[in-house]
């Protein structure tokens, strides 16, 4: 079963956020609960933390902005 690792919003005024860098690497594991990548908005970056424990596997690249809800990766 995989977890999709979505893009957050972690303000109210927030719509759209930029994946700043991912911490783990396409294909490598991780913990839950481990910082995952780096996210910009307008106003803030925050580490975000991974949603489940497995393989990463990344759909969208750092450096680029998308919106809140986009499926940025994917965990199994």
């Amino acid at each position: 079963m995989s977890t999709e690792v979505i893009l957050p919003k972690l303000g109210f005024s927030m719509t759209e956020g930029t994946i700043a860098e991912w911490l783990v690497a396409d294909g490598e594991p991780v913990e839950a609960g481990a910082p995952l990548y780096l996210l910009e908005s307008d106003k803030s970056s925050t580490e975000v933390e991974s949603p489940a424990s497995g393989t990463l596997t990344i759909h969208k690249a750092a450096g680029e902005t998308f919106e809140i809800g986009t499926v940025i990766g994917e965990i199994v």
